[in-house]
């Protein structure tokens, strides 16, 4: 029988592979199948936070996870299993500021085309509705 899931969902690594310390997305606000949403709180314990900043690969990391998310939930609600993705190749990064310690982000990853195994999606990251950073990957999946 399907699980009935409600959006926002806090437990969001019931829908990644990562686990704590790596998980850089807290809550999932929307999946949709084209474009999900998450919320991330910088922690200073953070495992990319330098100088109250969280660094570059944790951004990158971030719209991953979103990524991920959003896949492992509409698996979930298909009642099949999560597989796991790779990073396949990044374009086009843009990071125009780094948030602080204390600082929610709102990361919005839209699925441009899949072929086969390989999906390529836009990542947004924005703090105060303000675009912070930005890119293209592509993600693989290991079935």
């Amino acid at each position: 029988m399907q699980e009935e899931i409600t959006l926002p969902v806090r437990d969001i690594t019931r829908f990644i592979p990562q686990q704590p310390p790596i998980v850089m997305v807290d809550e999932l606000h929307k999946s949709d199948g084209v474009t999900t949403v998450t919320k991330f709180l910088i922690k200073a314990d953070g495992l990319f936070v330098e100088e109250n900043q969280l660094k570059e690969p944790g951004l990158i990391e971030n719209i991953a996870q979103t990524a991920a998310a959003g896949m492992g939930y509409q698996f979930v609600k298909q009642e099949e299993p999560i597989p796991v993705g790779f990073i396949g190749a990044i374009k086009h990064l843009q990071i125009a500021q780094l948030p602080q310690v204390g600082d929610t982000i709102t990361t919005q990853v839209t699925v441009l085309d899949t072929v086969l195994d390989i999906t390529l999606i836009k990542g947004e990251i924005q703090l105060n509705n303000t675009i912070i950073a930005s890119c293209e990957m592509k993600i693989v999946l290991k079935k």
